[in-house]
């Protein structure tokens, strides 16, 4: 067989090195081509448009590195036909960012809708039970900040429509008007386009359950002809006026009260505690009300102490009103006994700046108007609740929006947090108190390992520790003196307690176990 030698190959030398190649139009190596043009340069990380991918796959890289390293290999045509082939790397950072509406929400100063909500009253009651029904009915998922001020709350949206949709949560809840106003911010005339921010003033009838109102002559007659003295039973979208001696009421709606607007004559903190002498039932009933004639003194009238007679007494104790019998009618006549504690409205110690009182009859008006039974004996004791309540997140941009700390009402401080303490355990106390207004909020179960609310005059709620007080060992802790057993009294066995199932779990609070078996 005859060897045949196969055709020579002509090679020429790379223009920049020297090294033999196979000829082709630019006259370079593999090596030279590659060093002298860079087909990566300008390549997009969101796309590859210029260049041809033939291969791609993912480098390992620590999980928490936070890093993506990605090979590519392309082909471009950098002469004429000439194609180069490259392998190169791309590395992504991961980096963690907002959408456009949370950077809105965490920037200051962003807000396009502003609801202030407004009551002129010297109390924060009608607040936390606000709160509470904001809570309750989810209300402000849309807020992105809240802000305390001297009469009210501020709730700022990021939009109109949420904050329009706040104030009509609010005129279902509690009697409001409200007007809105707008800011123009930026406009555009090319556009017909323009920014605004829109604020709605909000403000609630200052008048709260159980304060005691005068209504005009005029506005009593128009109103089934009601007693003009009345006692304010129930706020909801409207407020409720009762007559406690005939059990008449009358709703007055949020329109019909600001056209002719009304005051309080007195608030729940001018109740004088008195003692039920005797009860006769009348047979009158209205709901839940019960007709009764009622014979009551002053708390500890007709005592025998050996105080001096300017000592440690109020100007109705020390007066001859101290010893005296008042006869009065009352819608309590279906709890109060004999020996009961009631509060109410010494009316004959009491002096109003008001016309429309000064211009009733004085045989209209009663000495005593009773409010509510008082249950001092138990409220002596400093017996802690068994169930709590929630608040809402102090400030956006918080840990969670709810929590079982003190909320918004409360967070000026100063000389207005005791005041606020105060209000905050008459408010504990109304919801103990007062089934009805119970039901509308929702009472989480507090836990047992860890002290709840008090239920103390003085105390109020149980506060927590400064972050700079001294720790007490238990086993040192100062001891109190045993209370004498003669002054020893019995609790009011009708003492209104919170039931079991009227108590909601508190979820937020529920974590797993890791030590469990």
């Amino acid at each position: 067989m005859e060897f045949t030698p196969g055709p020579a190959v002509h090679r020429v030398l790379c223009a920049d090195c020297g090294t033999p190649i196979v000829p082709n139009s630019a006259n370079l190596c593999v090596a030279c081509l590659r060093n002298t043009v860079d087909i990566t340069e300008g390549i997009p990380k969101q796309g590859l448009n210029k260049v041809r991918l033939t291969d791609a796959h993912f480098i390992w890289t620590e999980p928490h590195s936070k890093r993506l390293r990605v090979s590519l290999t392309i082909q471009k045509e950098v002469l004429t036909a000439t194609i180069l082939e490259q392998v190169f790397e791309i590395e992504y950072l991961v980096q963690h960012g907002q959408c456009p509406d949370c950077a809105k929400l965490a920037a200051k100063n962003t807000w396009k809708g502003l609801v202030q909500v407004r009551q002129k009253v010297p109390h924060k009651r009608t607040f936390l039970y606000l709160e509470q029904l904001i809570l309750k009915h989810g209300a402000q998922k849309d807020t992105i900040s809240i802000k305390e001020v001297r009469d009210g709350l501020d709730f700022f949206y990021s939009s109109r429509s949420h904050a329009l949709k706040m104030v009509e949560f609010l005129a279902g809840v509690v009697p409001i008007r409200s007007k809105s106003s707008e800011q123009l911010l930026s406009s555009d005339i090319h556009s017909s386009t323009a920014s605004f921010k829109y604020t709605y003033s909000v403000e609630i009838i200052p008048i709260c359950k159980d304060d005691l109102v005068c209504v005009p002559l005029k506005q009593a007659r128009a109103m089934s002809n009601i007693n003009p003295l009345t006692l304010c039973s129930r706020v909801g979208n409207s407020i409720h006026l009762l007559d406690p001696s005939t059990l008449q009421s009358c709703e007055i709606t949020a329109p019909t009260y600001w056209r002719a607007p009304v005051d309080s004559l007195a608030t729940v903190t001018d109740l004088v505690e008195f003692t039920v002498l005797d009860v006769e039932p009348s047979g009158v009933t209205r709901g839940k009300w019960v007709s009764a004639d009622a014979q009551v003194a002053l708390s500890g009238a007709f005592r025998s102490s050996g105080l001096k007679e300017d000592d440690g007494m109020m100007d109705h104790e020390n007066s001859s009103l101290a010893n005296q019998i008042f006869h009065t009618r009352t819608h309590l006549g279906g709890i109060l006994q004999p020996g009961d504690s009631v509060l109410g409205y010494f009316l004959s110690n009491s002096n109003f700046n008001s016309e429309d009182f000064a211009a009733l009859p004085s045989h209209r008006i009663p000495d005593v108007i009773l409010v509510k039974k008082a249950y001092p004996n138990r409220r002596k004791k400093t017996k802690t609740r068994n169930w709590k309540l929630r608040s809402i997140a102090k400030e956006a941009g918080e840990e969670g929006e709810t929590g079982a700390g003190r909320g918004v009402v409360g967070r000026m401080g100063g000389r207005d947090q005791k005041k606020v303490e105060e209000d905050y355990e008459l408010f504990l106390r109304e919801l103990e108190e007062d089934e009805e207004m119970r039901g509308a909020v929702n009472l989480y179960k507090a836990k047992s390992d860890l002290p709840g609310a008090g239920s103390g005059l003085a105390g109020g709620k149980t506060r927590r520790k400064a972050h700079f007080d001294m720790d007490v060992d238990e086993g040192h802790a100062p001891q109190q003196e045993p209370a004498s057993t003669d002054t020893e009294e019995v609790e009011e066995p009708d003492f209104p307690e919170v039931k079991l199932d009227e108590l909601l779990e508190d979820f937020d609070e529920m974590t797993l176990d890791e030590q469990a078996s």
